[in-house]
């Protein structure tokens, strides 16, 4: 199996929608600049959320995505499976014809790995990842980086008015 980069990004997303998550509708733009990701495939990712039931979007001033149901009802699986990622490590898709159209030898190994996958992110919501410590941590690293480049930029935008006033 190979966790393509977008299940990756949805997971990211995910995480960070649901550390965020305090009432309030969290941007994209927002998800985007504390993951480094890029906005437009964050908008494909989770128009695949929606569709899925795991994110619900709202509009206008203010607006964003939230959670559609708890982060704890909300497993890695279904984020992965979501964004048409799959946990499975055959070469046939579990379809069994991986050699000439039968069984390869090693097809009920690679068959048990890969329900092993799907029963670990199965078993892990998104409020087990926010509850991990090193999770918290480095989720705070980010938004104090956040910070300090939004307050360049308003420093930034501050000293070019008073240039142009002078």
């Amino acid at each position: 199996m190979r966790l393509t980069t977008k299940g990756r990004y949805a997971v990211t997303a995910m995480l960070d929608l649901a550390i965020h998550d305090q009432g309030q509708p969290t941007a994209l733009a927002d998800i985007a600049e504390r993951q480094s990701l890029s906005l437009s495939y964050l908008e494909q990712l989770f128009a695949q959320l929606r569709r899925a039931q795991l994110v619900c979007s709202v509009r206008g001033p203010g607006g964003g995505y939230q959670l559609a149901r708890e982060a704890a009802r909300i497993n890695i699986v279904e984020v992965v499976h979501a964004v048409d990622e799959g946990v499975d490590v055959t070469r046939c898709g579990g379809k069994g014809n991986c050699q000439q159209g039968g069984k390869c030898l090693a097809h009920d190994l690679w068959m048990g790995l890969s329900e092993q996958i799907q029963a670990f992110l199965g078993s892990i919501s998104l409020a087990d990842l926010v509850d991990r410590p090193n999770v918290i941590d480095v989720s705070a690293r980010q938004d104090s980086q956040m910070e300090r480049v939004r307050d360049q930029r308003a420093e930034a935008v501050a000293a070019g008015m008073r240039g142009v006033r002078s």
